[in-house]
């Protein structure tokens, strides 16, 4: 395959489009260390916290080594839970996007036996799994691991943490001896190291210190929706907190287009901002942005890199970041000049795993919440009528709007049927 430099690493084209179409643009520490390593079949030992984008790390050189004419396993991926092995899963995916031969096929509790039976019968030539659901199918010898050349233990210190250490050795006692054998753990204490010693030639250690990634001045949110509920979620949280300001995250630049055609169309000042929108016109909307003339922009993580305004309320994490650290990054930008700043993040169910992983990488807590209803919205909003009214009278000068009152009113209407309608008409506009 004709292949491309991604910042000194060169790849196939079809791995650099869907590296591209991910938001990566340069690698990050491990996979700059990694990639060419595992490309030469070396076993690694890295030691790199979760978030560093490890999975990227040994996913990139898998899509490269693996052979998509042969149907069979040649690489298995264990992981401690069925959350993480979702997203190890659901990434390699993204990244065999356009290598249409090549198949992930994710092995754990939860899914139906029979059709991860079907799906390995089909064939699959990368296993994604936990270790319990891998032993089942090793003992059903529904799984076949001959062809295996690359063994793949991510988060190997929790496995252990979790009492797997001799489900790891059965699965890579059934492993052929020849293997690559891969081990990234956020920690190094004994047991692992015996581990590496016992299964792995010649490792070579990759160690990527992470700094301490913390936002403390920013107080943080989550919310549990589902995909497809995420656009009412927004509108929700901006009408019942009367947001003025805020910069909306998501991952892809389809989804921001998207996302900004359904706020206009209800009335919110919205614009967009990423990769394939003009430079001129990116500065003109930044500007515009900073002057409060659009009150929610809505931009993908490498076309919002520069963007420095000491105004936003609130970040809203529409889609939950590729890279760990890259949360940080995005909810720095609404703790400026000394003030407090507010973070709002969407998580699917199955987003949770990642979610707690973003609570041990920056050291905070970040608090479930609950969306608002309709009828809360709706009250809030009469709320904020109710005190500005109140504002208003205690200000006084209302002679101008009482000679308006005044001649509104007759016999047949009094005062409180003047302020009911008018109240009325607020609150419907308000809708």
């Amino acid at each position: 395959m004709e292949t491309e430099a991604f910042n000194g690493l060169y790849l196939s084209k079809e791995i650099r489009k869907s590296i591209k179409e991910m938001g990566f643009r340069e690698p990050t520490e491990i996979q700059e260390k990694c990639i060419p390593l595992i490309l030469e079949g070396k076993d690694i030992i890295g030691h790199a916290q979760t978030g560093t984008g490890k999975t990227a790390a040994f996913g990139i050189p898998l899509m490269e080594l693996l052979d998509p004419a042969n149907k069979k396993a040649q690489a298995i991926v264990v992981c401690p839970t069925r959350e993480l092995a979702n997203q190890v899963s659901e990434e390699l995916g993204r990244l065999a996007k356009y290598i249409p031969e090549l198949k992930v096929l994710s092995v754990y509790g939860g899914l139906s036996v029979d059709s991860q039976i079907s799906a390995l019968k089909t064939g699959a030539q990368i296993i994604v799994g936990t270790p319990g659901r891998i032993i089942d199918h090793l003992e059903r010898q529904t799984m076949q691991t001959d062809d295996i050349g690359i063994v793949v233990l991510d988060e190997a210190d929790e496995m252990l943490n979790m009492g797997f250490r001799e489900a790891i050795e059965e699965i890579l006692g059934t492993i052929p001896l020849g293997r690559q054998t891969l081990l990234f753990s956020a920690t190094m204490p004994k047991p692992i190291l015996r581990l590496t010693e016992q299964y792995q030639k010649d490792p070579v250690l990759v160690k990527v210190v992470q700094e301490e990634l913390t936002v403390p001045q920013v107080k943080q949110y989550y919310f549990e929706v589902k995909d497809n509920a995420k656009p009412e979620a927004l509108k929700r949280l901006i009408d019942a907190e009367n947001i003025k300001s805020a910069l909306v995250f998501c991952n892809a630049k389809k989804e921001v287009d998207k996302l900004v055609i359904k706020l206009r169309s209800r009335g919110y000042p919205a614009d967009a901002l990423h990769g394939d929108i003009k430079q001129k016109k990116r500065e003109q909307r930044m500007d515009m942005f900073k002057n409060e003339e659009i009150g929610i922009l809505i931009a993908t993580d490498v076309a919002a890199r520069g963007i420095d305004v000491d105004n936003i309320e609130v970040v809203f994490n529409y889609d939950l970041p590729q890279e760990l650290e890259t949360y940080v990054h995005r909810i720095g930008r609404t703790a400026r000049a000394g003030r407090p700043g507010l973070a709002y993040s969407f998580v699917s169910r199955k987003e949770l795993g990642k979610l707690n992983a973003i609570t041990k990488i920056t050291n905070t807590d970040i608090i479930k919440r609950e969306l608002p209803s309709n009828k809360d919205i709706e009250k809030i909003k009469e709320g904020r009528i109710a005190d500005d009214i109140r504002m208003q009278i205690r200000r006084g000068h209302l002679d101008k709007y009482d000679d308006f009152v005044s001649g509104i009113a007759d016999d047949t209407i009094n005062y409180r049927q003047i302020a009911a309608a008018l109240a009325k008409i607020i609150l419907r506009n308000e809708k």
